[in-house]
């Protein structure tokens, strides 16, 4: 186990420790619940061999074959199971709105929407070890200005699950940040979610699916979204989620780019103008899309006009990349309330992207849907990066 000083302390964000598949332009930017214990490594099965005298006082030989590694690891299963959970590593991925409508303003300040969501790829890891602390959570991360108190939706997350459940673990918490922030992907809600696994887990599973999924609304509109199987259709301010079947296969590519400018969404939603919002019927979207999958048209976000306002870069910027696209993708679209742009059909950014200096500090990434299966939590799949080959 870690020890509390290597967890507790910040480690700088260096783009250059990375093996990742997202990155700045000029240079590599970094971007399954695993508890390890040790087993046996030996290779061979133990032969002991023994003899005894019969009536006749011949001599037999009797074989007794003895494999030691199975029984080395029944053992360290057992031991694992005497003394529960101790430490936890978990994906926790991003997600994008294929289209995001919003329906009107709610009595309590918030917008009513009805939106497609689907988890990608593209995701953080978090490690989690029980601390000794009966008081406190210790969070550390390689990605500068994440605050690490109970202003982070990971902290919040843990503090909820005690107060929903009564249970008194604390924990060291490192979180290795891949996903940009204020980028419309909802990193920091999947990271929430992910926190109410992991501490479920440590648990015994106290909880149902369900009921981290209610209580998760209390932390951010799109934190139940990620407790769905992957793909899902939610309405309310976002909290009311009903699991799809998503017809698109899983291996068509897409690109993200994010230009470095965040865009706030309280400044977003500000801006939006209901009665200038598209006004297409949310389920007629969700029809066309689970019937011919996902294209151009279909790709509807009320949120990209207010957030080309707050950033007018913005707008130009996709402009210009379904422009030099020339039909590589089947859609490109703004996902949540920005600033990251989605290609959806080719994991290759356009070209201008790395010739132009403006664009030197641009966030690419490629990326492809993904789902989980009952039971169990997200798991990082292999993509390919577009400009290597191919990884295993």
């Amino acid at each position: 186990m870690s020890s509390p000083a290597s967890l507790c302390t910040s480690q700088l964000y260096n783009p250059l420790n990375a093996n990742t598949k997202n990155r700045f332009l000029t240079r590599p930017q970094i971007g399954s619940s695993s508890y390890f214990h040790k087993k046996s490594q030996f290779k061979k099965t133990l032969v002991v061999r023994a003899t005894a005298p019969d009536s006749r006082a011949t001599r037999k030989q009797v074989e007794l074959v003895y494999d030691l590694e199975e029984k080395f690891n029944k053992l360290a299963d057992e031991v694992d199971r005497q003394a529960g959970l101790s430490r936890l590593t978990l994906f926790s991925p991003c997600k994008v709105n294929i289209f995001l409508r919003i329906t009107g303003r709610r009595e309590d300040g918030f917008h009513d929407l009805a939106s497609l969501f689907h988890v990608i790829s593209l995701g953080d890891k978090i490690k989690f070890s029980l601390s000794p602390s009966k008081s406190k959570d210790s969070l550390s991360t390689n990605a500068p200005g994440v605050p690490l108190d109970e202003r982070n939706l990971i902290i919040k997350a843990l503090n909820l699950y005690r107060k929903k459940t009564g249970t008194d673990k604390h924990f060291w918490i490192h979180l290795d940040k891949k996903v940009p922030t204020g980028a419309g992907l909802g990193g920091g809600s999947s990271n929430a979610a992910t926190a109410l696994w992991a501490a479920n887990q440590f648990s015994d599973g106290l909880a149902t699916e369900k009921d981290l999924q209610e209580w998760s609304s209390e932390i951010g509109s799109d934190v139940p979204f990620f407790f769905s199987h992957g793909a899902a259709y939610c309405t309310g301010r976002g909290e009311v989620v009903q699991d799809i079947s998503f017809p698109t296969p899983f291996d068509i590519p897409m690109v993200l780019i994010k230009p470095p400018e965040a865009c706030s969404t309280a400044e977003v939603y500000k801006r939006l103008q209901l009665d200038k919002s598209s006004k297409v019927d949310p389920s007629i979207l969700l029809e066309k899309i689970l019937k011919n999958g996902v294209s151009q048209d279909v790709c509807v976000n009320d949120l990209e006009p207010p957030a080309f306002e707050v950033l007018p870069s913005l707008r130009r910027l996709k402009q210009r990349i379904a422009a030099a696209s020339r039909g590589q993708y089947d859609a490109v679209f703004m996902s949540g309330s920005g600033s990251t742009i989605v290609g959806i059909g080719s994991p290759d950014p356009p070209q201008f992207l790395y010739d132009e200096e403006e664009y030197k500090e641009v966030f690419l990434s490629e990326a492809s849907f993904i789902t989980r299966a009952p039971n169990q939590w997200y798991t990082e799949s292999v993509s390919v990066d577009p400009c290597n080959s191919p990884t295993e």
